[in-house]
């Protein structure tokens, strides 16, 4: 048997699943962007709220381009597992939230009715850094100008990537979507209704939550009695902060009874997740992946990691945060970094990386720059980093790079083995990488180089080894 409404009565009692009427109401969001974290993140928040009583929270999924998970889900009637596992237990739940399920690629117009459609109160994405685009935009676009057409309200639309004012960002790509070609008075109109009716909140969401593995389905298998296709692992932690800035303001209180921090100050955390946990999570994952380490558990579990990531944190990150309790916020990401449960690939973390690095670690070196503080631990994260690019690890065991720059990447890797100086200066002058401040600047071309050389020639455990004793 396979998890489904009709098996949903037969699971083991001490489960928590959904108790309210899953098909008697529309769906009130619409998400973009349906992977593992949104059904272990915000799919579960919204499910508290629906199982409070308010019916308004159900969700219309949207894959971007993956038939074979919205099928498996909707095989499902959208029911999946969870694990949620750290050092104060394991428990499973089965979130209901999931009620309707797309594909963008192929249902485009489906999804458009969607947003479109009157129950729809507000759009959420998780699309990933690299996901906005025109075609995104236009896709929003399509149903929110329908929206307007009918004179439904308007609605939040939320973006929850790892994008530093992501609602900003976003909006100004809908904008943009409506600018790029000759605007009619209607597209006028459109522009008059988004700016007084919609909002576009910045948003910061934190949780851990690996790629599903065989393992978690068989866990889910002995803890459920049936099979689940989809099922997930994630940690006890969650974060979501949400400025205070939503179509319908008494939503606030209702996202706040539920867990979630809304405030003026989204930056704050934003910044601190981007370059301490998305940070130091890039940079063990390359570690991980040049030095043949499958997950991240197996990175930090290793003390030298450990205290490189620690000071990476608190001595080059730390000084240019604006979030307080930055200290505990280390300490408990490295504990959740070690959590045994998470088999958190270090490839796939290291996925996109030439997208992610950009976000997560320029901002950190130039403020030790200008503070004429030393950036070390970067300078030698980005010597992994540019290792990385050979596409073997240390044992001779070949890796793929998913990456959009994958092709040029390699291209400059390659010369690693004849040319390393080269191939350091030829990546580190790349705009589109390190932003315009650091291309060109001595000092950092010159460490990165230095600690290049460092792992070209003793490997990268030797090398943090030397810096963790160079920089006590």
């Amino acid at each position: 048997m396979t998890l489904s409404a009709a098996t949903l009565r037969d699971l083991p009692a001490t489960l928590h699943t959904p108790g309210y009427d899953r098909r008697a109401h529309a769906p009130g969001v619409v998400h973009l962007g349906l992977g593992a974290f949104h059904r272990a993140h915000q799919a579960m928040v919204f499910d508290q709220l629906l199982a409070s009583g308010d019916t308004r929270w159900g969700i219309h999924g949207v894959g971007m381009t993956r038939p074979d998970l919205v099928n498996q889900l909707r095989a499902q009637d959208g029911l999946y597992a969870v694990r949620v596992a750290d050092g104060l237990g394991v428990k499973w739940q089965v979130p209901g939230a999931l009620w309707r399920m797309n594909v963008a690629a192929t249902e485009r117009d489906a999804v458009v009715q969607a947003i479109a459609a009157p129950s729809t109160r507000w759009v959420t994405l998780t699309v990933t850094e690299k996901g906005y685009t025109p075609s995104l935009a236009q896709l929003l676009l399509d149903g929110l100008r329908l929206r307007q057409q009918a004179g439904l309200p308007g609605i939040t639309i939320a973006s929850c990537d790892n994008l530093q004012g992501n609602g900003h960002k976003l909006l100004a790509l809908v904008k943009a979507a409506i600018q790029a070609k000759d605007t009619t008075p209607q597209d006028a109109e459109v522009l008059r209704w988004l700016d007084a009716h919609c909002a576009f909140p910045c948003s910061m969401v934190d949780r851990i939550v690996p790629a599903a593995t065989p393992e978690v389905m068989a866990a889910a298998h002995e803890a459920l009695g049936v099979q689940d296709h989809c099922a997930l692992s994630t940690e006890g932690f969650w974060e979501w902060v949400i400025e205070d800035r939503l179509a319908d303001p008494a939503d606030a209180a209702l996202l706040q009874s539920a867990g979630v921090r809304v405030t003026a100050d989204v930056h704050s955390y934003e910044e601190a997740k981007l370059r301490m946990l998305n940070g130091s999570h890039s940079a063990m994952a390359l570690m991980g992946a040049v030095t043949g380490r499958p997950f991240i558990a197996s990175c930090i579990g290793e003390p030298h990691i450990r205290s490189f990531v620690h000071r990476l944190m608190g001595r080059e990150v730390a000084p240019h945060l604006s979030r307080s309790d930055w200290a505990d916020y280390r300490d408990a990401l490295i504990a959740r970094f070690g959590n045994p449960y998470l088999k958190h690939s270090v490839h796939q973390i290291a996925t996109d990386s030439s997208q992610k690095i950009p976000q997560r670690w320029p901002p950190s070196v130039l403020g030790q720059i200008a503070q004429g503080a030393s950036f070390e631990h970067h300078a030698l994260a980005a010597a992994v980093f540019v290792r990385y690019t050979l596409g073997v690890d240390e044992q001779g065991h070949a890796y793929t790079l998913n990456d959009p720059q994958a092709g040029s990447l390699m291209a400059m890797g390659a010369a690693q083995g004849t040319e390393p100086a080269a191939c350091v200066q030829a990546l580190l002058a790349r705009e589109d990488l390190w932003g315009s401040a650091l291309p060109g600047h001595a000092a950092w071309t010159a460490r990165v180089t230095h600690w290049h050389q460092q792992v070209l020639q003793h490997g990268v455990d030797a090398a943090i080894q030397q810096l963790l004793q160079e920089e006590a």
